[in-house]
């Protein structure tokens, strides 16, 4: 018997290579089987008809270091309404504040919860001044041994590369947080922004290591003012750098993801860099970020594709991202709306979407949850809390 039935849906799993009318069952939060027409009898049956059923979402770049830092949300409203079941920090804890990141978010939290550790012993604590303006905040010895000591939580390493975060120092941050990740053995996630030419930033990572804000609009962009993809940026997904879409407040713009797909580059991870002041706009939530690439000519597939098994891949966790049988069972249920929709990206520019995925039911280590039942923050608590500069 299983303990839940999500019956009559279509499931998308692109780990599987799966499209098609499919139920899935869930036997002790695990998924038991996957297939159209399963005869068991279970415990709970949920009717999935006109539903697309997904592996639980993976939203690769987030912040919810609630309470302690100045963009942190509380992971569970935003991530199991609107199907996301695994969440991962961008090194809003540094090594000092990871015990207080374990203990008060990622342990209490029914969302999973992982981080990339902040090469700045600082972390992203204050907003308004950047974190590696001064290179004495980095301690490469202690952050790559917390994150060897932390691989349950740590899945890497986080450094914020504009001109606003490292001042004059160029690339030497981003140098001290390979040095770290070596130790550790863990991949690097960079932000890009203002600062450094982006071809010497691309030619220090490594296969693994994670280009966040790909599409971003601000500093130099993976395209010319042309339009033409930089070669550097070609040459850097060749030799299995991930670039990953990290929309944020500032990072998306619309112009630098047309022009990038039109030349055949899009993301290799969809992430929403979801934080206190765009969860109202203009990101929302991953399946509005998701939208925009299907807006963007992607098709369901690859865009399911690439906030499932992709970031899992990025992650290291192939456990994650999937519904094989043996899998936790995180499922996600969405409709695919038709109309016309406002998608905003980072810097003003608008788009009328066609669809929109709309989330419907979250399932978390089999346990359900419903979007409605889910205890939101609001506006006014946000407005509440101390308001320093947006972040950049």
């Amino acid at each position: 018997m299983f303990d839940l039935l999500l019956a009559g849906g279509v499931v998308v799993d692109p780990s599987q290579g799966m499209s098609g009318p499919a139920d899935v069952g869930i036997r002790e939060g695990r998924v038991a089987a996957v297939g159209p027409g399963l005869a068991q009898p279970a415990r709970e049956r949920i009717d999935a008809r006109g539903c697309i059923v997904t592996p639980g979402l993976i939203d690769l770049h987030a912040h919810v270091y609630a309470g302690v830092t100045s963009w942190g949300l509380k992971p569970d409203p935003v991530c199991l309404a609107t199907g996301v079941t695994t969440i991962v920090d961008a090194g809003s804890a540094s090594w000092s504040s990871l015990a207080g990141f374990r203990w008060y978010i990622a342990e209490p939290a029914a969302t999973r919860v992982l981080c990339y550790l902040h090469i700045s012993g600082i972390g992203l604590i204050y907003a308004p001044v950047g974190e590696m303006l001064n290179l004495a905040f980095a301690d490469p010895e202690s952050v790559g041994q917390h994150a060897k000591e932390n691989a349950d939580l740590v899945v890497g390493i986080k450094i914020r590369q504009g001109t606003f975060q490292v001042g004059e120092h160029g690339t030497k941050p981003l140098q001290l947080a390979i040095e770290a990740a070596e130790i550790a053995g863990v991949p690097v996630m960079c932000h890009i922004a203002e600062g450094p030419p982006l071809a010497e930033i691309l030619s220090l990572l490594r296969p693994g290591d994670v280009v966040t804000h790909c599409f971003q609009g601000r500093g130099e962009p993976v395209v010319d003012p042309k339009g033409d993809l930089l070669p550097a940026a070609r040459e850097a997904r060749e030799r299995g750098v991930v670039m990953d879409v990290g929309h944020g407040g500032g990072s998306f713009r619309w112009e630098v993801g047309e022009a990038a797909l039109e030349r055949g580059y899009p993301p290799d991870v969809i992430s929403t860099d979801l934080h206190t002041y765009n969860r109202y706009g203009p990101v929302y939530d991953l399946p509005t970020t998701l939208s925009k690439f299907l807006h963007l000519g992607m098709t369901l597939e690859q865009v399911i594709e690439r906030a499932t098994v992709a970031p899992a891949r990025a992650l290291r966790r192939p456990d994650l991202g999937t519904l094989r049988p043996g899998a936790p069972a995180d499922v996600a249920l969405f409709t695919l709306e038709e109309g016309e929709f406002l998608l905003q990206d980072a810097h003003g520019g608008t788009r009328t979407g066609r669809r929109r995925l709309t989330p419907r039911l979250t399932v978390r280590a089999g346990r359900v949850y419903h979007p409605e039942a889910l205890v939101q923050e609001t506006r006014e608590e946000l407005i509440r809390r101390s308001r320093p500069r947006r972040k950049v």
